[in-house]
């Protein structure tokens, strides 16, 4: 009977040992392992179409500071046309979307905030115009 016993235990640790896990089929040399890292990469990166959906259909955070110290939180709320500008005092303003040949340009009731790639120039009906640059 134990013989019977132990013959089932090394014919079941027998068939579990063929249902491992094979060894990998790819080579393992620097120029394979470098070829499927760039394989990998390369289908992670967005077409600038998918980017400029992304940004179109999206709110997009974008952190300024100024020279005059201020530092301006923006929300570009691309669908509706509008920022939402928080300066470092805690005001918040709503810009909406004007036509800009190159760049963005938002304003609202004595504010404004244009800019190019990342610079801005923050004007603020109560304070002095000032450059900014995104740090975010």
């Amino acid at each position: 009977m134990k013989l019977l016993v132990v013959s089932a235990a090394l014919a079941c640790a027998t068939i579990l040992a063929a249902c491992g896990a094979q060894p990998s089929e790819a080579p393992n040399d620097g120029d394979a392992v470098r070829e499927r890292a760039q394989t990998a990469q390369t289908a992670r990166r967005r077409t600038g179409a998918e980017i400029q959906e992304r940004a179109a259909t999206r709110v997009i955070r974008t952190v300024y500071l100024c020279q005059d110290s201020e530092r301006l939180t923006v929300d570009f709320d691309n669908p509706r046309q509008m920022a939402t500008v928080r300066t470092s005092g805690g005001m918040a303003y709503d810009l909406f979307r004007e036509q800009a040949d190159d760049g963005l340009w938002y304003k609202a009731s004595g504010y404004e905030l244009r800019g190019k790639g990342i610079t801005a120039t923050w004007t603020a009906s109560d304070k002095p115009t000032t450059e900014c640059r995104a740090v975010d």
